[in-house]
């Protein structure tokens, strides 16, 4: 269990700090962020990086530290923290592929760091026996 914290801590916390920074950046300099140019919103809802740099600040970057931080402090309900800011990184790139219109290679390596943070937060999540994992245990034992 302790390695599977530990993964998972480190695997958040370079998320995080990753994306602190391009949201930061995003912030920043919303017109072309890190020397990405306004062009490539041409198909999202957006016409800058301003909103999608704060949801990347807050949500993926603060989540994910958050998630860090709660898996380093050992705190009972680390599964759930864990598992919600995972699969927010999946949707994200999912969503971001999708406005975009491209995949390219750091896209498959972050939805993959999210599908592998998911898969150990439940890992957690059935070791502890918390919702849903105990429920799915309970029936399996019957």
């Amino acid at each position: 269990m302790k390695v599977v914290r530990w993964l998972l801590l480190v695997l958040h916390s370079f998320v995080g700090i990753g994306a602190v920074a391009g949201g930061l950046a995003a912030i920043i300099n919303s017109n072309e962020p890190l020397g990405v140019t306004v062009e490539a919103l041409k198909n999202s809802p957006f016409d800058n990086f301003l909103i999608p740099g704060i949801l990347l600040f807050t949500i993926i970057g603060i989540g994910n530290i958050v998630s860090a931080i709660t898996l380093g402090l050992d705190f009972k309900f680390q599964g759930y923290i864990s598992s919600i800011f995972s699969w927010a990184l999946v949707i994200w790139i999912v969503v971001q592929c999708i406005m975009l219109e491209e995949i390219v290679p750091l896209h498959i390596i972050f939805f993959i760091i999210g599908l592998v943070e998911a898969i150990l937060s439940a890992i957690i999540l059935f070791k502890q026996r918390l919702f849903p994992a105990g429920l799915i245990l309970n029936f399996l034992e019957k």
